[in-house]
Parts: structure tokens; sequence; C-alpha cells
């Protein structure tokens, strides 16, 4: 790997491939990293081939380098400035919810009693239908 790639310069480099995941950008003759999708552009990317093809030039930052297993992480959004609308986006102002009007209803309306209102009336109505069953 190059010895002169560092964690957060950037390059201007070539796309050599281009997969569902991601893109594999040439940093150097020897050197190759891969710009993931979700590092393509700022937003949402569905299908990466509307964005990059082989042998577009671009612009990419560093963001990773594993020595071992010679592999190193490349963003292109991290070289553009965020849209306006994005921005904006991120920063979303709290809605004021309106509370529900109160119904006022009459004590004679049917609806929601207690049970201790309703119990009395339960027991009646099931003497009723113990009486009408014999």
């Amino acid at each position: 790997m190059s010895e002169k790639i560092e964690i957060g310069s950037v390059i201007t480099g070539k796309v050599t491939g281009v997969q569902p995941y991601g893109a594999f950008v040439a940093l150097d003759e020897n050197t190759q990293g891969l710009v993931h999708i979700s590092e393509v552009t700022h937003g949402f990317v569905k299908d990466i081939n509307e964005h990059l093809k082989v042998g577009d030039e671009v612009n990419v930052k560093v963001l990773s380098i594993d020595e071992k297993a010679g592999k190193i992480g490349l963003s292109i959004r991290a070289t553009e400035e965020a849209p306006a609308a994005a921005a904006e986006a991120k920063v979303k102002k709290p809605r004021k919810r309106q509370a529900a009007p109160i119904k006022m209803e009459d004590d004679s309306a049917q609806g929601f009693n207690t049970l201790k209102d309703k119990l009395q009336e339960w027991i009646d109505q099931s003497q009723r239908n113990d009486l009408i069953k014999k």
C-alpha cells in the first residue's frame, strides 16, 4: 500500500469497477479503494450505476486504511457540500400539535359509564333473562 495515502486526504482517482454495493477507485498504479454505495452522494442511492461508471474520474476522501487487510475506505460525498434541502431536513422544527376539542355531553347521553353506574342495570338485565329462560 502506498505510504503517501493518509486518512482525511482528498485524492483524485479513477473508477475501475462498479458493484451493487459500491465502486472501486484506483488511487495510483498500485493502490485502489472502495467507495461504499452510502458514500457515493448525499441522499439515498438505489442504483449506483446511475451515479458512476468505469473510467469516471472522481475526487475521494480517504475514510479508513486497513493495512493488514489491504483495504482503503473512500467517500465521494465527503468531498461535496451537502445540498441545502438535506441540511434543512436534518434540522427539523418540531410541529405544534393542536389539542383535540373537548365535547361536553349531557348526562342522559349513552356512552361511557363507570362500572358502578352500570352494575345495577346489568343485574336487572340478567335477572330478566333468567325469568325468560324459565
